[in-house]
């Protein structure tokens, strides 16, 4: 339990969306898959803490039905979150976005073990290695935890990953679908901090495997952020979710998957509902006269 996950997107909280989304776009070459403007705080923390208005940016290398991709999420009003030392990498494999980088002024320096290292706007690290042709795909997410046995229980066990590789520093898992791996790294702190820029990454399963899942997690005393709930999205599916929390307090999204698939689908209209919003917004705008007159 549950049974057919399928990883789709990890959150970011993001300060400034006109750099980042010009990262995104120019540096590590992604899609805007589709953009929904929402005018107060969301049932289920999707936005973080916040009441006010956000937005939600779906951006990757493809189809939301055979990708993992990134959900940036922009409160207005908010110019920056704490980091914490929770999230890792993510991890790009595609040599369109690998030349790409090595061939921009100031590129860093190659790894070891040939990757490129590169932060966005926020200072969330990518990993760049190359592809298979002419795919490009989010292949690995990375996040930091104290307690290798305790994660692989709840991941492994619990969850049902597939542990694919595991040794001091490190377990690897998969899923029923894409080629992705969950990459869970022995972290040098005694605890996780979340701070508030957290994260948090989703996957979706049958929705009838929801209230189950909930109530196997609950019986096994671990924690559940927001219990089964209904969220809708104006003019879109109405889906169904279980918020969870690992043993180191990872936002894990458990959707209904059927739901979500029309939810989800690649809107044409995404990159001009961002752009607009984007013109609409002065934010970036008014903080850059505010800090000039300092």
């Amino acid at each position: 339990m549950p049974s057919n996950i399928r990883p789709l997107h990890f959150v970011f909280k993001i300060a400034s969306r006109t750099k980042t989304i010009e990262f995104y776009r120019n540096v590590l070459k992604m899609k805007i898959l589709r953009h929904e403007e929402f005018t107060e705080g969301c049932d289920a923390a999707c936005n973080g803490p916040y009441d006010g208005k956000w937005s939600k940016t779906m951006i990757g290398y493809g189809s939301e039905d055979s990708n993992f991709v990134i959900e940036l999420t922009y409160n207005y009003g908010i110019r920056s979150y704490e980091r914490g030392n929770d999230f890792n990498y993510l991890k790009v494999e595609s040599n369109s976005v690998f030349e790409n980088i090595k061939n921009r002024e100031n590129s860093p320096k190659q790894r070891s073990d040939g990757l490129y290292e590169i932060q966005d706007p926020d200072g969330y690290t990518f990993l760049v290695g190359q592809g298979e042709g002419n795919e490009s795909s989010i292949t690995a997410l990375s996040l930091l935890v104290t307690n290798l046995e305790k994660s692989k229980n709840y991941w492994s066990n619990i969850l049902k990953g597939k542990l694919i590789s595991e040794d001091l520093s490190k377990i690897e898992l998969s899923f029923d679908y894409l080629n992705f791996q969950l990459v869970l790294e022995k972290s040098g702190n005694e605890k996780i901090d979340h701070a508030k820029a957290y994260g948090r990454v989703a996957f979706s399963c049958p929705t009838e495997e929801l209230k189950p899942l909930q109530s196997e997690i609950e019986k096994n005393q671990f924690a559940v952020l927001t219990p089964y709930i209904q969220l809708y999205t104006p003019g879109k599916a109405t889906v169904s979710v279980v918020i969870l929390a690992d043993p180191d307090g990872h936002e894990i999204c458990f959707v209904g998957d059927k739901e979500f698939r029309e939810l989800s689908q690649l809107d044409p209209n995404g990159e001009k509902l961002l752009d607009d919003a984007m013109k609409e917004d002065k934010s970036d705008e008014w903080h850059e006269k505010k800090n000039k007159k300092k």
